[in-house]
This record gives C-alpha cells, structure tokens and sequence, in this order.
C-alpha cells in the first residue's frame, strides 16, 4: 500500500493572514501542561433505552459480565510525577481520520494529538488516513512525521485538506474485519474519529468489535459538526459552530443593511442544519433578521407549508403597512422535513423509492401517494418535486440540501401576497432574492475560539488513547471559565445514544441534539423576534476576529446556556464591556 507523505505547503501558497495564524498558539487548559492521570467520574445513563443499548454493546458496557450496563465519565486530573500515568510514556502508534463534512478547526484536533504524543510520548507516530473511514478499511493513509512539517503548515487552518474526509460507513462485518486488518497491520494503539453523530455511533460499533475479538486498537471519537446537534451535559459543543456561525452572521449582517439601505427587497436566506436549527437561531440572535424560522418549533407546532407560507405573508403585509417593503428571513435547510404535511409527503415517498415505483413518471407517482400527500404534491412547484424524487444519501434520507427551500417558500409567499392584493388585504410591493449560505462556512480559518477547543479536544483524544480509554468521545468543558480551567476527559459514546427505527429495526444510534424550545437561547430569540419583526433592529457582527476586543468572545448560544447570557472569553467568563447579549439589547 502507498505510504504518501505530504511536504510542506509553499509559503507563496498562503496569505498573509493564514502565514499569521500558524503562529497562533491556543492556550491549554492547565491540567494539560504538566503531570497528569486519568480516574473515574459520575455514572451515566443512555439518552434512553439504557438496558437495550448496553445489551447490543456488551463488551463496552461490561453487560456481558452480568452488571446491566454500567458507563462513567473519565476526567483527567493532575498528578505528581512518580504517579503511573502524566510522566514521559513509551510511543504509540496512533491513526486519525476525518469523518463527514468539514468543519473548521479540525486541523487543529489533528495538532492536538501530535502535540500530546510528541511531548508526554515521544518518539510516537501518527498515521492521518486519507479520504475518511475509506482510507481506514483500504490501510491508505499518510504518515504526519514532524520531521516534515506536515502538521506545523496546518496549524490554526480550516478545512480537512491534510488528509480530506469522506462519508464511507464502517458498519457491516465486512468493513469492520478490514478496519481490524489495518490496525493489527499498523500495530495502532489507538485510532481517532473526527466525526459527527453518525460517525461517532460508527466508533462505538468499532470500539464493540475490538474488544469482542481482542484487537488492543482503543477507538475515540472527537465531536465535529458545525450544526451543533452534537452535544450533551458533557459535551457543551461540537467544533466548528462557533467559526460557521461568524462566518455566516458577518454575511447575513451585511445582506440585513443592503435591505434597510435598497427599501425594496426580501431576503430569504436558507442555512445549514438539516435536524437541528442550532446555526439558524445563533445566527438570529447574531443580526436579528424580521423571521427566522425554527425547524423544532415548526415541527412542535404541526405546522403546515400552508402554515408557514401565512406567518411570513403576515410580516410582509405588517410590514407594508408602515411602508417597508423589505426585510430578511432566515430559513435553516432542514425546514421542509419539519412541516407535518410535507414530513409525511416525503415518508411516503420514501416507501415508493424502496418499492421501486416508477418515479420518472409524477402522475403516476400522485397514484400511489395518500389523498393528503398526493394534494401536496401536486401543488409543488415541478422543480421542486424532481428534487424530492432524488436518489437517497448514504443513510436513506431525502438529499435536502439539494432542495431549493428558500425558493419554494419565497415563490407561495408570494402567491399568498398575490391572492390578498386581489382580495384588497393586502397593498405592499413584494420583490425577493433567494441565498443559500452552506459550504462558506465549513472551511473557514477556525475563530480563536475554535482553534483552541479543538486543539484541547485532540489533545484530550490522545489522553484517553495514551489512558487505554475506548469507546468514549474526547470532551472539554467548563467552557464558561477561561481556557486555562477548562475541565479534560471522556464520556461514555453509549451515553449518547438511543434507539431510532431505521430501514424497519430498532438501531442504536447517538441522539442529535435538537433546540430546546425552553432553553435560553429560545427564551432570549422568543422576548425578541416580535421588535425585530416589526422594526429595523438590525446588527452586524462583522468577520471573525483574531484581535482585539471581541476575538476571544464565542457564540451568544454557549453564553445564554453556560454564563447566564454574560459574554464568555477564552482570558475568563467576565463580561467585556457590555459583549453578552443582554447588555446588547436596546
């Protein structure tokens, strides 16, 4: 198998921002710095059907000797240097992957665990596999050696470009034995999944089948996911929301002054997050648009097309009302599996698909659908319908990314508006511009506070590895206290998951963490949207910054749900001037 090893990119290859980066060092927290072991923390549950997930994991759960199931936190805690663990160990051969879509900050995970093995076990080695699980089950990978300044020329550097990514499952008997090969091949201590939940689910099946057939390969999972539905009391936030959201808000903030400056447009703005409206709601709270639609709330609501097509109809007439013919609404890509009607439009179709009905033919489609599906189907526009027809992604879903929502709903509100000025309800001039904000934020250069969460994340991935831990997710937390006191261990990945019905059986999966409608950032959206709906209450945060005041803040979701809305810096928790959300409110 070819062993590829990358030379250090050119230095005429990088900008003068990105050369200034690499100097960047994030601060660690200070467990990390010097001796330290790992010990046992509370007990955990999983997210539900504690027994029947534990029971499909026996060897991670220890079920199999009889105990139920029985998962505890590892937290690393310091210690002193003639204790075993925290003192220069022997090497280890660690592998690493990326897994799923990109994220910013991965790199700097990757950093993370080079950094860890080089200072507490050096002479280690570290095997990045290329193209995501793939490279795994074909031993394909690259050897990150410091000798080469492969990792130096990636520090503080988005995308997953060191060695890319890929969305290949490592699931059934056949991938798991060629996972096995390789690292029995490469003598691997351990192996790190940079991944989302399904990812993450994927390690967990790993880390079962190691110990089920005595492969001594540890398996830890690192949480990525800029749509921030990867998360749990241990687990406050996945990588690369922060940087996304910045990316995003500095964006919409720009498109919200166009509007109030032209007087003549609506922006309707369609964002990541197909489950979860994590990144609609902070970037909300961030530029404070007329709508911004909640997937979760639309769908607690059993809320129709029909129903949403009328909320914003009613803003753009309230709105003309008082002679503003403009405005911006936010519309996060998973919306049109949440409204009840078109969620069960698209279960049917999926029926249809597995059967193999005809889809080429869409009358003949109608014909199989439900009287009330059918009804809705019609009455899409054609383009719309073709994109609901398409070929599944890996995991048998509708590909909704690939659905124009921003436009289907721009084009029925504007029919509704059409019908009320016929019906002399309505008087106003609507004109719209359609956006879609999604790949821009996944590979931007990592927020100041990304670069130094991640580099923790990887260091704590190296920790368990380097602790004989597996089948845990890295976490650090305590975020809301300067990174310096940030708290360093591992939950169990069996807390995370449930029971989901998928192709007609019961299987374990992590659960995506959706908005709490009761949670802060709701509460803070909800005391609001009616004043920004009205008004031109408008904020820009700007691109991301590395300097200055406002470049250690992070999101005003982990302030609101971490520090009672104050402003979080990676120096402390202290309000800064003003920075949280409520000493920014007029």
């Amino acid at each position: 198998m070819a062993k590829l090893v990358d030379t250090k990119p050119p230095a005429s290859s990088l900008s003068p921002l990105q050369a200034e980066r690499l100097a960047f060092r994030p601060q660690l927290p200070s467990v990390l710095t010097g001796p330290h072991s790992m010990v046992e923390g509370e007990r955990r549950e999983c997210v539900a059907a504690h027994s029947s997930v534990c029971a499909m994991f026996p060897h991670l759960s220890g079920s199999e000797a009889g105990t139920g199931g029985t998962l505890r936190l590892m937290r690393l805690v310091p210690s002193n240097q003639d204790d075993n663990g925290g003192a220069q160990g022997a090497p280890l051969r660690l592998g690493v992957l990326f897994s799923g879509g990109q994220a910013s900050g991965g790199h700097n995970v990757i950093i993370g665990l080079h950094d860890y093995l080089q200072r507490w076990h050096p002479g280690s080695t570290l095997l990045g596999f290329l193209n995501g699980p793939r490279g795994v089950m074909q031993n394909n990978y690259k050897l990150l050696a410091p000798e080469e300044l492969v990792v130096d020329s990636y520090r503080n550097q988005g995308g997953f470009h060191m060695i890319a990514s890929g969305r290949d499952k490592i699931e059934k008997a056949d991938q798991l034995a060629a996972a096995e090969k390789t690292c029995m091949d490469e003598k691997l201590d351990g192996i790190v999944i940079i991944g989302g939940d399904d990812s993450n689910t994927n390690a967990a099946v790993m880390a079962e089948h190691f110990l089920a057939r005595g492969v001594n390969t540890r398996v830890v999972g690192v949480p990525k996911t800029i749509d921030g539905d990867l998360k749990t009391p241990d687990v406050p936030c996945s990588f690369g929301f922060d940087t996304a959201c910045k990316v995003y808000s500095e964006s919409i903030g720009n498109i919200c002054i166009d509007s109030a400056s032209a007087k003549k447009y609506y922006h309707f703005i369609k964002l990541m997050g197909r489950a979860a409206s994590h990144i609609t709601l902070e970037c909300a709270l961030q530029t404070r648009p007329q709508i911004a639609l909640i997937c979760e709330e639309v769908a607690a609501h059993r809320c129709s097309l029909k129903d949403v097509v009328y909320q914003i109809a009613d803003v753009v007439a309230q709105r003309a009302q008082q002679g503003k013919n403009y405005g911006v609404v936010l519309i996060p890509e998973g919306l049109i599996e949440h409204m009840h009607d078109v969620s069960a439009l698209i279960a049917e179709l999926n029926e249809l698909l597995a059967q193999g009905v005809n889809v080429a033919d869409q009358a003949d489609v109608s014909a199989h659908l439900s009287p009330e599906s059918a009804d809705v189907f019609d009455h899409l526009p054609v383009s719309i319908r073709c994109e609901m027809l398409e070929e599944r992604d890996p995991h048998g879903n509708v590909q909704v990314s690939h659905i124009e929502t921003e436009k289907l709903i721009m084009k029925l509100v504007e029919g509704e508006l059409a019908r009320r000025k016929a019906h002399g309800q309505y008087s106003g001039k609507f004109s719209a511009i359609n956006h879609f904000f999604g790949y821009e934020g996944r590979c931007s250069l990592p927020s100041n506070f990304d670069a130094t969460y991640c580099n923790a994340l990887g260091q704590a991935a190296a920790a368990l590895v380097a602790a004989g831990q597996t089948g845990l997710m890295a976490t650090v937390s305590n975020l809301q206290h300067a990174a310096s006191e940030w708290t360093v261990g591992g939950t169990p990945l069996l807390a995370m998951m449930h029971l989901e019905r998928r192709s007609g059986r019961d299987k374990p999966v992590i659960k995506k963490a959706l908005v709490d409608m009761e949670g802060p950032a709701m509460r803070a959206f909800s005391a609001s949207r009616a004043t920004w709906a009205a008004g031109d209450c408008f904020r820009v945060p700007g691109p991301i910054q590395y300097q200055g005041h406002c470049a250690d803040t992070t999101t005003l979701t982990l302030e609101l749900e971490l520090n009672e809305g104050k402003a979080i810096s990676l120096a402390g928790a202290e309000s800064t001037n003003g920075a949280g959300p409520h000493a920014r409110e007029e």
